[in-house]
């Protein structure tokens, strides 16, 4: 694995973690009432997205089990759409499974 992609996975993990205490015994309905935990989500999964897109296609192929463009493109989503994106950013997110680290 090449040391850049290390870093990038790096701020992946540490993103999904931050996610992933951020709903700790949240309710989904919260993201319709609390816009603070909305956009902290949103900047956690952009963070995301963006190392994903960083990271070598020669990584990308042993870590294969990865929804890797799921995850860029979620990414491109938030940022080209940011006040579009409630409803789907929602839904998306009940599908989501932040990794566990």
């Amino acid at each position: 694995m090449l040391a850049h992609d290390r870093v990038h996975l790096r701020h992946r993990i540490e993103a999904a973690e931050e996610a992933r205490r951020f709903v700790a015994g949240r309710q989904r309905s919260e993201l319709d009432t609390d816009r603070m935990l909305l956009f902290a989500l949103v900047r956690a999964v952009e963070i995301i997205g963006e190392a994903a897109s960083q990271v070598s296609d020669e990584t990308r192929s042993v870590a294969w089990g990865i929804p890797w463009k799921a995850i860029v493109g979620m990414r491109n989503r938030l940022i080209h759409a940011y006040f579009d994106v409630d409803a789907e950013f929602s839904g998306w997110l009940q599908r989501w499974r932040f990794p566990r680290c």
